[in-house]
């Protein structure tokens, strides 16, 4: 176990979805993608521009894995991969777990204590109604320790009504990650399957004075909004004291 005891909240943004967080005493890393810059063939061809601020073996040790999915590249790439092997805990989703072994596979709200924290899994939706099919089933994750504040890492979550589950379900979330950039495939038309700046403003609205730390926006050729036109949107709807953008390799405390 790391020592994070001096911090509530620490987040390091490495690039893509992947962040280190130090919360209650412990080390956390979402969404592992350490590749350099490469395609990644398939169904739909990934293209990755820009890779980590910080390599893998920098990180320093890691005692939970949040894995929102593991279907997609940009989500775990083949150094993602490697690096689950050394981690004490990956939670992820149960079809996750079926398919990489070490894995802990959490079914939709239900709940798993590590330490002091209780992490759930929450929905998310990788598209509009019905992407499952197509995207996969994703999680999201909120994180709960007594007198710190609540955290909720959202995964490749495109669905505004299920940030208003969420909130509805868990109450306050003091701190929220969200997937952003407007990724699109091309799978669902015009579609997103992340957050765009609208709906990410309209996510913000439903989780009241929460902090927002945007990240998975750049970085890969299927992101179609960039950061600044998030910063203009929240600034035109009123919220841009909430948001908090990261800096990659910098640490960002809240």
């Amino acid at each position: 176990m790391t020592d994070t005891s001096t911090t509530a909240f620490e987040l390091l943004h490495i690039g893509g979805p992947t962040v280190r967080i130090r919360y209650g005493g412990l080390t956390w890393l979402s969404d592992p993608t350490f590749d350099a810059p490469r395609d990644y063939p398939g169904p739909v061809t990934l293209h990755k521009l820009e890779g980590p601020a910080i390599p893998a073996e920098q990180v320093g040790p890691v005692d939970v894995v949040l894995l929102s999915h593991d279907q997609h590249a940009d989500n775990l790439d083949v150094s993602g991969r490697e690096f689950l092997t050394a981690a004490t805990t990956t939670l992820s989703t149960p079809e996750a777990a079926g398919r990489l072994e070490g894995v802990r596979g959490l079914a939709e709200w239900e709940t798993v204590r590590i330490a002091e924290v209780t992490v759930t899994a929450v929905p998310a939706l990788h598209g509009p109604e019905g992407a499952e099919e197509f995207s996969g089933t994703v999680t999201g994750f909120v994180l709960r320790a007594d007198g710190l504040p609540t955290v909720y890492v959202s995964g490749d979550n495109a669905s505004v009504d299920y940030v208003r589950r969420i909130v509805e379900r868990i109450g306050s979330i003091d701190i929220a990650v969200l997937h952003v950039g407007a990724a699109n495939v091309g799978r669902f038309g015009d579609i997103d399957v992340t957050l765009n700046a609208r709906t990410a403003l309209e996510a913000a609205g439903e989780l009241g004075d929460a902090v927002i730390i945007p990240v998975h926006a750049e970085g890969w050729a299927h992101f179609s909004e960039t950061l600044e036109h998030l910063a203009r949107t929240f600034g035109y709807g009123g919220r841009t004291a909430q948001l908090r953008i990261p800096t990659a390799g910098v640490p960002l405390t809240v």
